[in-house]
């Protein structure tokens, strides 16, 4: 059982659902992202999605875009974000942190070596939106036995002929997108994403989580009442671009954990 599974179970427990949190590692710097990241537990965040930068990112809008950009030219590298995680697991051993990103710059470490790194690091779980089920020898099924959930995204145009595919060697949770497009691109709405989780717990005993267009405590509250959880990425984002103080942000997403959590 990994630190993911764990999560869900005990939040399973006590009736309440998830809040997933996105930041860009290495924004707007390695330290000021770090202190972000230590600060999440304690503002409600249920799980981490940690990103790593990368320079072609397509399924990202321009608030993360630009997120990374700012992290790569501070000098934001994959041993980096290996780093920032085994900084964190020095003084939070519970809270599940999932590497978001592309498959470039793990194909370029090597599979093997990237894998053992990652686990080594306290990663538990991995989304890489460029690598579709049919390519899941490469890195999906190594991860998976190396004892990292692998997390499949599911889409509007993810229909019932392609949902199997997506559904076979995803562990951990379903991260379902809410919108058709890239991030930031519009707002979430729950009538349009209630039936559409409703379709996938169908077919999986797995959490559905829902992502993409939440950016208020109370769209988080209404997407999680109509799924396992809610994830808040470009909102998150663009604080850090807006040179917040990590107060303030820390701030900002406890209103967004306290939304999703009274769903």
């Amino acid at each position: 059982m990994t630190r993911i599974d764990r999560k869900f179970a005990d939040l399973r427990a006590e009736g309440k659902k998830a809040f997933v949190a996105y930041v860009m590692a290495g924004d707007p710097d390695y330290d000021s992202s770090l202190d972000l990241i230590k600060g999440l537990p304690a503002a409600g965040v249920d799980i981490i999605e940690l990103g790593q930068p990368f320079t072609d990112p397509m399924a990202d809008g321009p608030t993360i875009q630009l997120a990374g950009q700012r992290a790569l030219k501070a000098g934001q590298t994959m041993d980096k974000t290996l780093q920032m995680a085994r900084a964190f697991r020095e003084t939070d051993d519970s809270t599940p942190i999932v590497m978001m990103g592309y498959y470039n710059p793990i194909y370029n470490r090597g599979v093997e070596r990237f894998l053992q790194d990652a686990k080594d690091a306290g990663i538990d779980g991995l989304i890489v939106v460029d690598l579709p089920p049919e390519e899941d020898d490469e890195l999906c099924i190594p991860a998976q036995n190396a004892g990292l959930n692998f997390i499949r995204l599911a889409t509007p145009t993810t229909d019932d002929k392609r949902l199997p595919k997506v559904l076979q060697n995803t562990s951990g949770f379903v991260y379902y997108v809410s919108i058709t497009g890239i991030t930031g691109a519009a707002a979430a709405s729950a009538t349009d994403v209630a039936p559409e989780v409703a379709r996938i717990k169908a077919s999986t005993d797995l959490p559905v989580i829902v992502g993409f267009g939440i950016r208020s405590p109370e769209t988080a509250q209404e997407i999680a009442s109509v799924a396992d959880g809610a994830v808040v990425g470009s909102a998150i984002v663009k604080q850090v671009e807006e040179g917040k103080p990590v107060s303030d942000i820390l701030a900002f997403v406890k209103g967004l954990a306290d939304g999703a959590h009274r769903a």
